[in-house]
């Protein structure tokens, strides 16, 4: 018999409250919320165990539940829930409906798959904001990269600023997350090479060879790359300014670096 929530102090509304809030719930748990259709669709498309799906079906019709659940290959709990009830659950400003409780990924780099020999790899050292790393994400997305791996995360990928921000990218890519030296060693392992974004000795982006094996690093805007990045880089590389500033956001810088990579590739 499908489930019906009516009361927003349902003690499933409470734990919905906390896995969006709490990292360390999120973690203890190993659960986190999506909110929204098209990402619920990715996360099934990524091979994510969806285990809840609440909606309100003044806003999300059965029929459309039954449309959304056509792609899923588990079994998944529908709880049927009140406008109100939905509103205090929903995170951002939209009224799609529904929302689902998924669990979590381990993201280690033991479990990253590629699969050409010349791969094109995003790293992220400390990024900060979730909405950057979201950002992040969805270029690497449209880029196709390899994969894409935090150094040193500041939260775990699954926050629903990422979620939101990236539009359901972060199911898309093939993510780890990690601490630098185990990244850098990864690497060199494999021979890959490493290009950090960073003004000490460095050359122009496009003067490099990116069809080789080669991961993209870049660091924060307040304090660039750390020290062990560039001691450890194949080549520093540099976007030219020509403004009154010498950074840029890191995401844009991102998007720079990769798809000049994928020009040289021929978008392969």
């Amino acid at each position: 018999m499908q489930k019906q929530i009516t009361s927003p102090h349902n003690q499933a509304v409470k734990k919905i409250l906390q896995l969006q809030e709490k990292s360390r719930t999120r973690r203890k748990e190993n659960q986190f919320v999506i909110e929204g259709i098209r990402e619920i669709r990715l996360a099934f498309k990524g091979g994510y165990q969806v285990n809840e799906i609440y909606f309100s079906p003044e806003l999300f019709s059965e029929d459309k539940i039954s449309d959304l659940l056509k792609n899923s290959i588990s079994e998944i709990s529908l709880i049927e829930i009140s406008t109100e009830v939905y509103h205090k659950i929903a995170y951002r400003g939209s009224t799609e409906g529904v929302i689902a409780v998924a669990a979590g990924k381990e993201l280690s780099l033991k479990d990253l798959n590629l699969k050409t020999k010349n791969p094109l790899i995003l790293i992220a050292e400390a990024p900060e904001k979730p909405g950057n790393i979201g950002a992040l994400l969805r270029t690497a997305d449209a880029a196709k990269a390899d994969a894409v791996l935090i150094a040193n995360p500041k939260t775990d990928m699954f926050n629903p600023n990422i979620i939101r921000s990236s539009v359901g990218c972060v199911f898309t890519n093939q993510i780890a997350t990690a601490g630098t030296s185990e990244i850098i060693a990864f690497l060199k392992e494999r021979k890959i090479n490493i290009f950090g974004a960073a003004l000490q000795a460095s050359v122009p982006y496009h003067t490099i060879d990116f069809t080789q094996s080669s991961a993209l690093v870049v660091g924060t805007e307040a304090t660039g790359l750390s020290k062990e990045w560039l001691e450890n880089t194949t080549q520093n590389i540099i976007i030219p300014m020509q403004g009154e500033i010498d950074s840029m956001n890191v995401s844009v810088a991102a998007g720079i670096l990769i798809f000049e990579a994928k020009r040289q590739r021929n978008f392969q």
